[in-house]
């Protein structure tokens, strides 16, 4: 169920291979392991895509695909991970980050006023700076390594579901 369910919203490895942004890579994204959608490269991409998803940077799909690649793990899959967080997300999971930094730091949440300028980006970099970089970080390592496992889990539980019905069906068809 799960390969079936991921392949339905996975774009073509052609129209991966063909896009402008990737081709930095060169022909290595011709590697069949990139492209093959298994429990261990499917755990492996959705583990990276979390991971990166949590970084406050505009170039998180590139940072995926970099490490998707040497853990020969499946592409596309690490890439479209990384969309957790897309501009409607952004705003409450890197708040939810805030939250956990500050809490870590043992500082007060301060109350603070987004504005779409520089001056308030370095300004905020040294007043809610540390704890928000702080718990981007460790919700990068929490939900990289709970999105591994938890579909390492379904994978599996999917499978042996499966198994279990096949045999009763055999059972079945036997009497």
């Amino acid at each position: 169920m799960p390969k079936k369910f991921i392949k339905r919203f996975l774009p073509d490895h052609q129209s991966v291979k063909n896009n402008r942004a990737l081709k930095i890579f060169g022909t290595i994204l011709h590697e069949p392991n990139l492209w093959h959608l298994n429990r261990k490269s499917a755990a492996g991409a959705f583990g990276i895509g979390l991971f990166f998803a949590f970084w406050p940077v505009p170039f998180q799909m590139w940072l995926s695909a970099a490490t998707a690649i040497p853990c020969r793990v499946n592409l596309p899959l690490s890439i479209a991970t990384v969309w957790i967080t897309n501009p409607f997300t952004m705003p409450p999971i890197f708040y939810g980050a805030y939250l956990v930094g500050s809490t870590v730091l043992g500082t007060d949440s301060q109350a603070f006023h987004f504005e779409p300028t520089w001056d308030w980006v370095v300004n905020s970099l040294s007043t809610i700076g540390p704890a928000f970089l702080l718990g981007c970080g460790i919700c990068s390592i929490v939900f990289g390594i709970a999105g591994y496992y938890s579909l390492n889990w379904l994978w599996r539980f999917s499978v042996r579901k499966a198994w279990q019905a096949r045999k009763q069906k055999r059972g079945q068809t036997a009497a």
